[in-house]
């Protein structure tokens, strides 16, 4: 009897489904996720071999541009209802005897970056619109013996949050007496630890010492 050849079909994959799921998890993710925010200036950080994380919360990061500038940052609290930056920007003003309005105050606890403006230019760099005009005011916090506006600075921020932790971030070619400033007046405020924000070093391999 001859032989019945069945037909012969091309299988059908239907994608339907890992579109729909890749759909989600990429909705998931942009709605989640944050934007890392920019440093007004750029910093070259020297390389290590730690691999120790940076705290998410409660920190306190000064920055050290390669053009000697000081920088500080610090977050708005692990809780949104504490709103510590709104505050350490009142009690500054206290200090300086600037009154900051509720909008104000709300327009600095939502800059997302770190700031590196003297304090009595905090208003108009607040008041000013666009990262470009912000960048203006941008010319480094004060760090003299007569104008020591970074020593009121971690004053007010340790005041505000007693649990924060110091970062420090610092440019290679940063020199050596803005370095040696910034750790003196940290030392000043009895602020004995602190964590060095630096960029892993890549490991070398020698291919010899293996194929041995």
């Amino acid at each position: 009897m001859p032989k019945i050849k069945l037909p012969t079909k091309s299988p059908h994959i239907d994608m339907t489904p890992m579109v729909d799921t890749f759909c989600v998890v990429l909705t998931f993710l942009m709605l989640t996720a944050t934007m890392r925010p920019t440093d007004p200036a750029l910093i070259d950080t020297p390389n290590s071999i730690s691999e120790k994380p940076t705290p998410d919360n409660n920190i306190m990061t000064l920055l050290l541009s390669n053009d000697d500038r000081v920088f500080i940052n610090f977050d708005n609290g692990p809780d949104t209802l504490l709103k510590y930056r709104p505050k350490i920007l009142a009690l500054m003003g206290g200090r300086y005897s600037i009154e900051f309005t509720k909008a104000e105050l709300r327009e600095f606890e939502k800059y997302p970056s770190s700031m590196g403006v003297p304090i009595l230019k905090m208003k108009e760099f607040l008041a000013a619109k666009g990262n470009k005009a912000k960048n203006v005011f941008q010319t480094g916090i004060p760090i003299d013996s007569t104008d020591n506006q970074l020593a009121d600075w971690i004053y007010c921020t340790r005041t505000i949050n007693p649990n924060v932790q110091t970062c420090i971030k610092g440019d290679s070619k940063t020199g050596y007496p803005t370095v040696k400033k910034v750790l003196d007046i940290l030392k000043e405020k009895n602020v004995r630890q602190f964590n060095l924000i630096t960029s892993l070093e890549a490991a070398k391999i020698n291919i010899a010492e293996i194929q041995q």
